[in-house]
């Protein structure tokens, strides 16, 4: 249990929100870290709030997908922060995965593969003629050959990347039951770890209502 490992989504502009969050996922039986994304980071209070952070593991959930010299440039632009993990689009392609990487430094750069909230369907809208799976496969051979320290994929894939990725996976789409929300491809936490995910990402069934006892569910999840 105390090798299982979350990122807790901070999903939310308000700073007494995410103290409240920070505060109330503390737990001696897991592992936490921190993800904020976009919407956090370009708030007006928000890269100060985590500039001041101490002692935490910061995921910075940007999703680079650019030229390789704004993926470069803006990854210096935020090394002050001292987080932790960094996500780039493996679609941003080789170069820029491996300009990015080595620029990174000590933070951990994470290829993000097909988002969870799309299917096979939406990826035909965009105009792929390859199905999910073999999307995935396709992009995490790129990672390992851009030498990112992890992949992000649906936990439904994890069995497959591993077989070409021998780094650290994460797996968002997190539920405790099937509430998919805005999400097509999700597992159960013990789904996920049982499948090979090192980190979870959880937002909103353990930040919305009461946190701890969120928590205490979890827990009672992954102990059933």
């Amino acid at each position: 249990m105390k090798n299982n490992k979350i990122f807790v989504a901070c999903d939310s502009t308000n700073i007494s929100k995410i103290k409240n969050i920070i505060n109330k996922t503390k737990n001696s039986k897991l592992i936490i870290g921190y993800k904020f994304g976009l919407e956090f980071l370009n708030s007006k209070k928000g890269r100060n709030f985590i500039s001041n952070l101490k002692n935490e593991i910061i995921f910075a959930d940007l999703k680079l997908h650019d030229i390789p010299n704004t993926c470069v440039s803006t990854i210096k632009a935020i090394k002050d922060l001292k987080i932790n993990y960094l996500t780039i689009h493996i679609s941003s392609g080789l170069k820029a995965l491996s300009s990015a990487k080595k620029a990174s430094g000590r933070i951990k750069l994470i290829g993000v593969t097909v988002l969870t909230s799309l299917d096979n369907k939406a990826l035909k809208e965009i105009g792929f003629n390859k199905d999910v799976k073999k999307l995935v496969l396709h992009q995490a051979k790129l990672a390992a050959k851009a030498k990112l320290d992890a992949i992000v994929c649906s936990a439904q894939e994890v069995n497959l990347v591993k077989k070409v990725f021998k780094k650290e996976i994460i797996t968002p789409g997190i539920r405790f039951d099937n509430s998919k929300n805005d999400q097509k491809r999700i597992m159960t936490p013990k789904q996920a770890y049982n499948n090979g995910s090192d980190w979870l990402v959880i937002g909103r069934p353990i930040t919305k209502g009461n946190i701890k006892k969120n928590i205490n569910n979890l827990l009672n999840h992954l102990n059933q």
